[in-house]
């Protein structure tokens, strides 16, 4: 399975991942640092799923849910950034393996393989 065609799968792992980093409290982080990290991983894991897959709702939607999550849990509940990151993981979790499902990696120009003068 190459990552090129899976990959709302990989970045969603890669950025689960991430968030487990911040959820381990790697670099001590105070909770509102790790919602700003976790929601920054996660949209940027989303528009990198937007731009390689089609359609782009899917991922983008994915991204947005996440990130939302992520602030809400870090901002509006005032909760620790184990906490915000663990949520994050989960729904980014959930998520991924929703959006894998709807999702197509996006179509390549195809490469000329004659050698040139042939």
């Amino acid at each position: 399975m190459a990552p090129t065609r899976e990959p709302a799968l990989y970045i969603g792992a890669i950025s689960a991942g991430l968030s487990l980093l911040v959820a381990l409290n790697f670099g001590h982080l105070t909770s509102d640092q790790a919602a700003l990290i976790v929601a920054a991983i996660t949209a940027v894991g989303g528009v990198v799923t937007a731009v390689a897959t089609r359609p782009v709702a899917p991922g983008a939607f994915t991204a947005l849910v996440a990130a939302a999550a992520a602030l809400l849990a870090g901002f509006h509940f005032n909760v620790e950034a184990g906490t915000v990151a663990a949520i994050n993981g989960v729904v980014l979790a959930v998520l991924t393996l929703i959006t894998r499902h709807q999702v197509t990696p996006a179509a390549r120009p195809a490469v000329n393989r004659t050698p040139a003068g042939v």
